[in-house]
This record gives C-alpha cells, sequence and structure tokens, in this order.
C-alpha cells in the first residue's frame, strides 16, 4: 500500500475517482476508509463514513 489520499466523487451508487490513492477519510470519525471497504457516503454532502454508525451519526 502506497498511503495516498484518494479525492472521490460520489455518486448514487458508485463513485468516481478523481485523483487515485488508496483511502478517504471518515467525515465524522477521521478514520482511515481503504476503498475496497469504503460502502457508506452521502452523494449531497460529498462525504464518506467509516461504517453505518457514523453515517446515522452524521443525522442525530
Amino acid at each position: 500500500m502506497f498511503k495516498k489520499l484518494a479525492k472521490l466523487k460520489y455518486l448514487p451508487n458508485n463513485y468516481e475517482v478523481i485523483e487515485h490513492g488508496d483511502h478517504v477519510v471518515c467525515a465524522v470519525s477521521g478514520k482511515e476508509i481503504s476503498l475496497e471497504k469504503l460502502t457508506y457516503w452521502n452523494v449531497d454532502k460529498q462525504e464518506a463514513y467509516f461504517s453505518y454508525k457514523e453515517a446515522s451519526q452524521k443525522y442525530k
């Protein structure tokens, strides 16, 4: 792994890679999320979330 932050455009069912890397950062916890494990994001806010827990915290 080369530990480079990726820049993505989040789409409804996928994402587009703008700048190649191997991870993104959770908008709530600040944890690194490998692109292979990226499952949760918000299209409108263009934010990634580590898990469903962080995604639900954002809306409380």
